[in-house]
Order: C-alpha cells, then sequence, then structure tokens
C-alpha cells in the first residue's frame, strides 16, 4: 500500500484513511507494508507500527535521483507483494507504483479518494508552472483508472467519472470513508476540552483543514448571524490548520466575531475524539462545486461515530451518508447553516434523537471494516482477472 503524504503528520490527516483500512486487512491475518512519504526526513528504515504494519518511509523530495531511488525502492517490495495499492494519483508516488506493478506482472488496485484537479484548481493561484501542475495531475488522473486493475471511488460522482472515462463498471468498487468505532463514540467525556477552553456555553464545532476547498468560512459568517443577528449565546471551535488559518481569524476579526471562535489549530488524531466529544453540535459546511460533489467527507463520520447531532451542507454525497441522522441545509448559505444550528440548539429531543441515529449510522456502514471489506473485493477481483 502507497500513500503520497505522511502519515504521521497532523497537517495531513487524511492519510487515516490508508492506515485504518491496512490495519482491517492485519486483522483479517493478512501481511501489509505501508509506504508514505515523511514532510521531513526522520527514519530511512522500516519499521512497525503498534498495529503490526510495517511502513517504509521513502524520500518526498524533487529531482529525478529522488523520483528513480523510489521506483527501485517500490519495484522491490512489488517483489514481495500479491498486490500493489496505492491512493490518490500524485506522481512521485502513482507512478512509481504503476511502474513496479507492469514490470513484476503484479496487479494493481487505486483507491481514488478525492478529485484533485478540482482540489489544485481552487487551492492555487495562476502562474506558468501551476499550468504545468495541472496538466500533470489532469493527465494522471484520467490515465490512472485505466491502467490499473481495479478502482475504488469514494463517492458516486466519482464512481461517474470513472465510467465515463470507459471503466466497465465490474472494475469499480464503493469506498467510503469510515470511523473507527471504539476511537470515536458517545461515551468519551466531554470535560477534558471544555475544562481546557473554559468553555461553559454551548459549544458549535467545526473540523477540518483551513485550506481551499473546505468553506470554513461559511462557518464563521453562520457564527456572526448566531450571535449578531439570532442573539444566541453560543461559543464556537475551529479544530484543523492550514494555509488560509491567518486569512481567517482576520476574517472573524473583521466581523467582530472572534471573541466567541477558538481556533484551536491542528491537533492529534489520538486526540481529536475529545474535541467532537466536547460539542453540542457538529458542523460540515460546504459549497456546491465538483470538489465537493466527489467528497466523502472524513469529519462528517467521526462525527457520525461519536453520536454528534450534525448540520451539514446537502452537497454530493451528504445526504446518501446522513439518511436522516442529522439537519441538511442548502449549500453555500450561511443563514440556512445558522438557524439549522439554532434549531438543533433550541430542541433538545431533537438533538438527543439525532445523537443516538448518528451512532447507529456508524455503526451499520460508516466504519473502516466496512470499507476495507469493499476494497478487499476488489483487491480479489484485480487478482482474479490480472492478465
Amino acid at each position: 500500500m502507497v500513500h503520497p503524504h505522511d502519515i504521521h503528520s497532523s497537517l495531513e490527516p487524511w492519510t487515516v484513511r490508508i492506515i485504518y483500512i491496512a490495519r482491517e486487512f492485519v486483522k483479517k491475518g493478512h501481511q501489509v507494508k505501508l509506504v508514505y512519504f515523511p514532510l521531513k526526513a526522520k527514519k530511512n528504515a522500516s519499521y512497525l507500527l503498534e498495529e503490526g504494519v510495517e511502513v517504509i518511509p521513502l524520500s518526498r523530495l524533487f529531482g529525478p535521483h529522488h523520483f528513480l531511488n523510489n521506483i527501485f525502492k517500490i519495484y522491490n517490495l512489488a517483489g514481495w507483494a500479491d498486490l500493489l495499492h496505492f491512493q490518490k494519483c500524485f506522481y512521485h508516488a502513482a507512478v512509481p507504483v504503476v511502474i513496479s506493478g507492469i514490470l513484476r506482472g503484479k496487479p494493481i488496485h487505486y483507491d481514488w479518494d478525492d478529485w484533485e484537479l478540482k482540489i489544485f484548481e481552487v487551492s492555487t493561484k495562476p502562474s506558468v508552472f501551476r499550468n504545468y501542475l495541472r496538466f500533470l495531475i489532469a493527465s494522471l488522473e484520467k490515465i490512472l483508472p485505466k491502467v490499473c486493475d481495479t478502482v475504488s471511488t469514494a463517492s458516486e460522482r466519482l464512481r461517474t467519472e470513472c465510467l465515463k472515462l470507459g471503466i466497465v463498471d465490474w472494475r469499480i468498487f464503493e469506498s467510503h470513508v469510515g470511523a473507527d468505532l471504539l476511537h470515536f463514540n458517545p461515551n468519551i467525556s466531554k470535560d477534558t476540552v471544555r475544562k481546557k477552553y473554559n468553555i461553559t456555553k454551548p459549544l458549535v464545532l467545526y473540523l477540518g483543514q483551513l485550506h481551499g476547498g473546505q468553506y470554513v468560512e461559511l462557518f464563521i459568517k453562520a457564527a456572526k448571524r448566531l450571535k449578531h443577528e439570532l442573539k444566541s449565546d453560543v461559543q464556537f471551535m475551529i479544530v484543523g490548520d492550514g494555509y488560509m488559518s491567518g486569512e481567517l481569524k482576520k476574517m472573524s476579526h473583521n466581523l467582530n466575531i472572534s471573541e466567541s471562535i477558538i481556533f484551536a489549530g491542528a491537533v492529534s488524531h489520538d486526540i481529536v475524539p475529545q474535541y467532537i466529544a466536547a460539542a453540542d453540535v457538529c458542523v460540515a459546511c460546504f459549497e456546491e462545486n465538483d470538489v465537493t460533489s466527489c467528497k466523502s467527507p472524513l469529519k462528517i463520520v467521526e462525527y457520525l461515530a461519536s453520536g454528534k447531532a450534525i448540520v451539514a451542507s446537502q452537497v454530493g454525497e451528504v445526504a446518501r451518508m446522513l439518511d436522516g441522522a442529522g439537519v441538511l441545509v442548502p449549500p453555500g448559505d450561511d443563514l440556512a447553516l445558522a438557524c439549522g444550528i439554532l434549531k438543533l440548539l433550541g430542541d433538545d429531543n431533537l438533538r438527543h434523537k439525532l445523537e443516538k441515529s448518528a451512532r447507529l449510522r456508524a455503526e451499520i456502514k460508516y466504519n473502516w471494516t466496512v470499507t476495507a471489506a469493499h476494497i478487499f473485493s476488489a483487491y480479489e477481483t484485480a487478482i482474479k482477472h490480472h492478465a
């Protein structure tokens, strides 16, 4: 299994996906080697995670020497494996896997969890270098599904994009995000985080990265409406970090809401459940576009598993994920978002009902055991039909 990012960095929390899937396979008695690319080189040799997954760090540095060296290392690992799995389309990870799989004659599985081209477009500014990178990402996202034996997609929209590329239906498998049902659960005390930040009011939480494609500004605008227009005495918290952090703090100051918003910054995934537990209402707000239509948001399943009342924008997979276990509001509408939050804060019976429904939704479908089972079915198909 190969992931292009750093599984140990709180700045790249989306890497939990591949870690949890790898853990599920180890639980079933399979052997897994997980290759990742640390932001800063700390280890050179492979080592074991506590869960029994062998992890191997490779260089993330630019240049032909590093790229060729990574190809050589993955090629050697491919000789041991029955199947090669990679997540995302980034060249420094995806290309070495595909080359190694072809040369070794091994089946290859592509876990397509986000439309990276669209995320890149909303997260970068125009330049000549940007045009080059855009062309590279667009080309890889078109080519990779075609050259791999099977593809798993995290949303119906990505599945549709696969079909548009000519991928036959039986090669495409669902792979929505999941939550760790033990790590995230309704029994975690809310007091730890509330005491740390001296929170005595109802708390509304936003969890996620602070960069383009996340739409945290909608949350801040909704906070302003709740405080200044709807006169609700509420505390807000934003958990996460990113390049837009300074801009968002400035925005909250300009809207005269900064005293009511706690920017907690990036926190370790190990303690994220404590922050969710502290909240009375959890928010997942989005606009309607190509990025959000493809997402299977991790924050939503972690809210579900924690048994929280959720207000979410109705885009992409969100309605299917909640299936009634939350309040849906129109995308990009901060007033609707504020009213949805106020509805839950003002109705204890509704909030408690949704909390129970949320946990049940995670137990039935949105957990890593279910996701890993789908991906393992893709592996079996890839091995069976590999030419």
